[in-house]
């Protein structure tokens, strides 16, 4: 008799936690903002286009405006490149695994050091494994500072350097 009041004690404590944590209104986002949230942290608008079209060609970059009034847009050239699969990928799997953890290094120290604005792989396994764009005065910086990731110097990827125009400041969506 005792197991029986102890068994649907459990039951029904249990069927109350049950209840309890099913109408919690939270929800696990794991870190990802809402649409809220997102509207609020986008980032600025230009505000005076043709000053920072100025301020960029001081520093080399090229760059013109499109369109008129409250509607211009600051045109910036980036550099696209294709991370191609190299020639070089007979490493052993250890090798591999160290030439990935260096290479995602090197994009990290791009990124944090303003060269780099975007990057990742492609979701196929085609010649083509993933593109970065370079935000640099010219092709040749950009070109120089794609060759410095650990996988093209290893071999295990080739690159390819494009000019790219984007709007400055604007975001994937």
């Amino acid at each position: 008799m005792a197991n029986i009041k102890t068994m649907k004690k459990l039951i029904f404590l249990g069927s109350a936690l049950l209840l309890i944590t099913s109408c919690n209104q939270s929800r696990d986002t794991r870190g990802i903002p809402g649409p809220e949230e997102v509207e609020a942290r986008m980032p600025d608008t230009i505000r005076d286009p043709e000053h920072e079209a100025a301020e960029l060609k001081k520093q080399g970059y090229q760059t013109f405006l499109y369109g008129e009034g409250e509607q211009q847009q600051l045109m910036q050239q980036y550099f696209i490149v294709f991370l191609k699969r190299g020639e070089d990928r007979g490493q052993d799997s250890l090798t591999a695994a160290k030439l990935q953890q260096e290479h995602l290094a090197h994009l990290e120290r791009m990124a944090s050091e303003g060269y780099l604005s975007m990057a990742g792989p492609f979701g196929d396994e085609g010649d083509i494994r993933g593109i970065a764009v370079y935000n640099t005065p010219n092709f040749e910086m950009a070109d120089s500072l794609a060759r410095l990731d650990p996988m093209v110097v290893a071999g295990r990827l080739a690159i390819e350097v494009y000019p790219w125009w984007a709007a400055k400041g604007s975001a994937l969506k």
